[in-house]
């Protein structure tokens, strides 16, 4: 029986809602900054239909953007947005990483295959999908799910289960959040957003 979605939102997840003066999402600078794709194979790139298909240890960057692969397929549109699809090899999963706009706040997660939009904002992670959010260097917040998908202009993380493993003979989704802080001078913020911190039953283990 396929598993229905599990949506979690908390401030960038939880605290960013909370405590953040104003809404942060992925770095806007990176998108007028050039993309660099190298790779151990060569690319073949189609410069009237805008694609790049890279195999071999492929790197890509774009200013805070960075995304390594087994292989990949990159398309931009007429007015500059790019959709990539990264996928990784057995055993090496494709990985993302990009700093959010005016914040020290980094998201980086790993899977099988990710497919990059920046039209729209998102990422989905696909096949024993891992998300991190890191501030100021430090790990913080992990979610793990066989279907990632980071909306950053909705500050939104979309995770479905998968079928069972030895590992996680339910399929079920798991996070782990780091404590919050709330600042002292956003108290009611932070208040307000207290219901949010509270363990969804299906999130924790029923024992």
């Amino acid at each position: 029986m396929t598993r229905p979605p599990i949506t979690l939102q908390f401030l960038a997840l939880l605290s960013w809602l909370a405590l953040a003066p104003a809404q942060v999402q992925a770095e806007k600078a990176d998108r007028s900054k050039p993309m660099t794709l190298e790779s151990d194979k060569p690319c073949t790139v189609n410069l009237l239909k805008k694609t790049s298909v890279c195999s071999g240890n492929v790197v890509v960057s774009q200013g805070t953007l960075l995304i390594h692969a087994d292989k990949l397929e990159l398309r931009e549109s007429d007015d500059g947005y790019q959709l990539a699809t990264a996928t990784g090899a057995e055993g090496k999963p494709a990985q993302y990483r990009q700093k959010r706009d005016n914040s020290d706040e980094v998201v980086e997660g790993q899977s099988r295959r990710i497919d990059y939009d920046s039209r729209v904002a998102t990422v989905r992670f696909e096949g024993d999908a891992v998300v991190r959010r890191q501030l100021a260097g430090t790990p913080s917040d992990e979610i793990h799910g066989a279907v990632i998908v980071w909306d950053s202009n909705a500050e939104l993380f979309n995770v479905q289960g998968g079928a069972a493993t030895p590992a996680n003979p339910g399929g079920r989704v798991r996070a782990v959040l780091a404590p919050r802080q709330p600042a002292a001078s956003a108290p009611a913020a932070a208040a307000s957003a207290s219901p949010l911190l509270r363990a969804s039953p299906a999130l924790g283990d029923r024992r």
